[in-house]
């Protein structure tokens, strides 16, 4: 990999982590375009993708700094030293619980399926272009009928399940971490940019630690002009994936999201038929 191949992979990760059109999709395809991916070695993919996902992860957490220190200054407060009733605690506490059970089903799936997602499945084009497809319906099919009346506020822990749950399975390739959580928030009476609000404040834990275990596997064969390269496309990520979410927040606010999910059907169309083209392979 080239260092102008790595930034623009960075780039890549940057503007798709967070709209709701799949990083993995995104970053899969480059790859094989650019002949990046290794059949006899997924797994060296499997790591780069979780490492520059580091450099995002910073973007997120530079982002909400305040609302992640109030958190945790809340949390352990209110837990720890001055122990409180769950129902009796400030919203930056509870929200900090959310936040914990949430993470469970993707720890739970993520440690099952381990050898699973750092296989071969992971990297086909086929499985990617249908997630893509079924998840824009199914996003397509939320904006339309959600209620948008609940705010931040009115998170409860039975909504930050179901909204973990469905970030689990964006663990299946081309679903989007970003859009099955927002998908979820939706349905569930969210407003758009309290979804997404939530849904980036939910992905800090599960990215950080399969980042940084990922980091450790890779260590072990990366060597220096390799180290060099992913840390230009996490920078480049980082930076990238910071107006993103700003750009998203702002977008959501004041429209649908049906940009999305036009593009993810006739991206993963597009796909399809190359496929069946024979002009790039699964």
């Amino acid at each position: 990999m080239s260092l102008f191949e790595a930034i623009v992979l960075g780039i890549i990760q940057g503007l798709t982590e967070f709209l709701p059109i799949s990083s993995t999709g995104h970053l899969t395809l480059a790859g094989k375009v650019m002949n990046l991916i290794s059949a006899d070695e997924p797994y060296r993919w499997t790591s780069f993708i979780a490492v520059i996902q580091l450099g995002t992860m910073l973007a997120v957490v530079l982002y909400f700094w305040k609302d992640l220190l109030n958190i945790i200054k809340a949390f352990l407060t209110e837990n720890l030293f001055r122990k409180k009733k769950f129902t009796s605690q400030s919203f930056d506490s509870r929200q900090g619980w959310f936040i914990i059970i949430g993470t469970i089903p993707i720890v739970v799936v993520g440690l099952g399926f381990k050898d699973l997602i750092e296989g071969a499945f992971t990297k086909n084009l086929t499985v990617i272009s249908i997630s893509l497809i079924v998840l824009g319906i199914v996003l397509g099919i939320a904006d339309k009928y959600g209620s948008y009346k609940k705010d931040i506020t009115k998170i409860k822990w039975l909504d930050s399940l179901i909204v973990g749950a469905a970030q689990a399975l964006a663990l299946i390739p081309g679903v989007s971490r970003s859009g099955s959580t927002i998908t979820a928030g939706i349905f569930l009476g969210l407003t758009r940019e309290t979804a997404a609000r939530f849904s980036f404040l939910l992905s800090i834990p599960a990215v950080l630690a399969s980042g940084a275990l990922e980091l450790k596997e890779a260590l072990d064969y990366i060597n220096f002009s390799d180290s060099v390269n992913l840390f230009a496309a996490a920078f480049t990520a980082a930076v990238v994936g910071y107006l993103t979410i700003e750009f998203l927040l702002r977008f959501l606010k004041k429209r649908s999201t049906f940009v999305f999910v036009f593009y993810r059907i006739i991206l993963g169309v597009v796909i399809l038929s190359l496929i069946f083209s024979n002009i790039i392979k699964p």
